[in-house]
C-alpha cells in the first residue's frame, strides 16, 4: 500500500517528502525490514525516536515520529505527526480496510464488569445465530475459535488485524472490552463504535493514572468519540454515569436497579445456584449470582434490544447465560462450598463479599482468601484488607501476582490496613497454594471460602516468570486429596 493511503485522515505538521509503497507498518524496530513503515512512539519507558537509525538501516522506508531526527535520511519518507499513537490508530485502520466500520462494534469500560459483559453479549449473540467476535481480558474470539489475550485490548495493529479477520469470518457483532489504559494510549484510535457501554468506576489503576480525576476523564473520553449513529448505555445509579455521557454525539440511553431508566431490572431472589429478576416488567431466572451481576446483566440486555433483538428474546437468551470464567464460580469440597472471583478491587472484593452475606444462612462461617498484585496501586492493599476481613470471619492474606515486589512487603501494606482485632481473626500465608489449602483445613462442613484477586487467570507473575497457578483447579485437588 502506498504511504499517503496509509496515512489518510492524519494531517502532518509539514509536507510529506515521497510516496513510497510501503510492505508493513512496524511500532518495533526490532521486526522493521526492507520497505516497512516505522512509527516511532513515547512509551513510558522507551521513546521509539532513538531507534530512528536502526530502523532506517534495517530498510525502513518510511518513518512516522513527533519529531524529526538530527539527521534525515535521503529515500525515506518522513511524516511529522502531533501523536504517534494516534497516527498508527488511524494507520492501522487504514492497512486494514477500516474493519470496524464493517461490523457492529461494541465496547465496554468501567472499572468492574466488562470481562462478564463482553463475554456474555458474545454468548447471547451466537447462541441467537449471529456470527460474533470477542475481544477480552480472558481470550479473544472469532465467532467459537479461541485466539489467546495478551492485553484488555491489544495494540492498534493486533486490534484491527483481528477486527479483519472477524470481517473475513462473516461476524456481524464484535464485543470488546477497552481499558482506560487503551483510551489514553489511542490503542482505540481510528476504529468505529455502534455502541459504549459504562458499568461503573471506582479506586483502581492510580499507579498508572494518579488521579481520580485523571481515571474518570479517561474513561469519559471513550465517550466524547462515540458517533452520532452510535448509542452510548450507561449505569446511573454510579455517580459516573450521567458524567460519562456530557459531551457525546451518541444517543443516550442508561440502565438502573435502583433509579428509572430505559432498561431497569430488579434482584427479587438469590441462591448460590442464580438470581430471580424482575426485568422489564418481567421474571426471568438467571444462572448469575449478585448485584453486581445484575448490573452486568441489565447492561446485556439493554445492548441487545439497543442492538436489534426482540426483548422478549433477549430475556429468553440471558436466562441461558452462564458466568465467565473466574467470575463468582463455586466448586463443593468436603461440603464447603469455595468461590473464585477475580475481585481485585476494593469495590469489586465488596460486591462479591455483599452478595456471599445476602446468601449464606445463619451458623455459615464467611473465610477469605486475598491478596493484591505487585508493581501496581499500593493504596489500594490496606483497603482491600480492611474490607475482606471486616466482612469476613476469618481472614487469610497471601500473595496474588507479586510480579518483581517483594511479596511479604505486599502483605504488611494489606495488614496495615488492620486493627489489632483483626489481626487476630487474620492468618498470613505468602505461599498462596499453602493459603488455599488452610482456608479449607479451617472450614467446617456447610462453610463458606472465597478465593479472589485472580480469578481466570492460570499463572502466577513471580519475578517475571509466571508459573502455572489456577485457584479453581488448586481446590479441586484438594477435593481429591480429602
Amino acid at each position: 500500500m502506498k504511504l499517503l493511503s496509509i496515512i489518510e485522515g492524519i494531517t502532518p505538521l509539514r509536507p510529506v517528502a515521497g510516496n513510497p509503497e510501503v510492505k508493513d507498518i512496524c511500532f518495533d524496530s526490532r521486526r522493521v525490514g526492507l520497505g516497512s513503515c516505522f512509527v516511532a512512539q513515547v512509551g513510558t519507558r522507551v521513546d521509539g525516536h532513538e531507534y530512528i537509525p536502526t530502523a532506517v538501516q534495517q530498510g525502513a522506508v518510511a518513518v512516522v515520529c513527533q519529531r524529526m531526527p538530527e539527521e534525515v535520511y535521503e529515500g525515506v519518507a518522513f511524516v511529522l505527526v502531533e501523536n504517534s499513537d494516534y497516527a498508527l490508530g488511524l494507520m492501522a485502520d487504514n492497512w486494514y480496510g477500516h474493519p470496524s466500520r464493517r461490523l457492529k462494534l461494541v465496547g465496554i469500560t468501567g472499572t468492574n464488569g466488562k470481562t462478564t459483559t463482553v463475554t456474555l453479549l458474545h454468548r447471547l449473540f451466537r447462541a441467537r445465530g449471529n456470527h460474533a467476535g470477542l475481544l477480552s481480558t480472558i481470550v479473544n474470539k472469532i465467532d467459537d475459535e479461541e485466539v489467546p489475550a495478551t492485553h484488555t485490548t491489544p495494540d492498534a495493529l493486533e486490534l484491527n488485524a483481528l477486527l479483519s479477520r472477524m470481517v473475513e469470518a462473516g461476524c456481524e457483532y464484535a464485543f470488546m472490552e477497552v481499558s482506560s489504559h487503551s483510551v489514553v494510549q489511542n490503542r482505540i484510535a481510528g476504529l468505529t463504535f455502534a455502541g459504549g457501554i459504562f458499568s461503573n468506576l471506582t479506586h483502581d489503576h492510580l499507579d498508572f493514572h494518579k488521579t481520580m480525576a485523571n481515571y474518570i476523564a479517561a474513561k469519559k473520553m471513550f465517550f466524547d468519540h462515540l458517533p452520532a449513529e452510535a448509542f452510548a448505555l450507561v449505569n446511573v445509579d454510579d455517580r459516573n454515569g450521567r458524567v460519562m455521557v456530557q459531551n457525546t454525539k451518541a444517543k443516550v440511553c442508561t440502565y438502573s436497579l435502583q433509579r428509572m431508566a430505559d432498561f431497569r431490572s430488579k434482584v427479587l431472589e438469590e441462591t448460590f445456584g442464580g438470581t430471580l429478576l424482575e426485568m422489564d416488567g418481567h421474571e426471568v431466572y438467571v444462572r448469575l449470582v449478585g448485584r453486581f451481576n445484575a448490573y452486568n446483566l441489565t447492561a446485556i440486555y439493554g445492548a441487545a434490544v439497543l442492538l436489534g433483538v426482540e426483548r422478549a428474546e433477549a430475556l429468553r437468551l440471558l436466562s441461558m447465560l452462564e458466568a465467565a470464567e473466574g467470575r463468582f464460580q463455586y466448586v463443593t469440597v468436603n461440603g464447603i462450598t469455595a468461590i473464585v472471583d477475580y475481585a481485585h478491587t476494593p469495590d469489586a472484593l465488596q460486591n462479591v463479599l455483599s452478595t456471599i452475606n445476602d446468601i449464606r444462612t445463619q451458623g455459615q462461617q464467611l473465610l477469605t482468601v486475598v491478596g493484591c498484585g505487585g508493581d501496581r496501586d499500593k493504596t489500594k492493599r490496606p483497603e482491600m484488607a480492611k474490607i475482606a476481613c471486616t466482612m469476613s470471619d476469618k481472614l487469610v492474606l497471601t500473595s496474588d501476582n507479586p510480579r518483581t515486589e517483594d511479596p511479604e512487603r505486599i502483605l504488611d501494606d494489606m495488614e496495615a490496613g488492620l486493627t489489632l482485632e483483626e489481626k487476630s481473626r487474620t492468618v498470613r500465608i505468602t505461599d498462596r497454594r499453602q493459603a488455599i489449602k488452610t482456608a479449607v483445613m479451617m472450614a467446617h462442613e456447610g462453610d463458606i471460602i472465597l478465593v479472589a484477586g485472580k480469578g481466570h487467570e492460570k499463572y502466577q507473575d513471580i519475578n517475571g516468570v509466571k508459573h502455572h497457578f489456577d485457584d479453581k483447579e488448586e481446590l479441586q485437588k484438594l477435593k481429591i486429596e480429602n
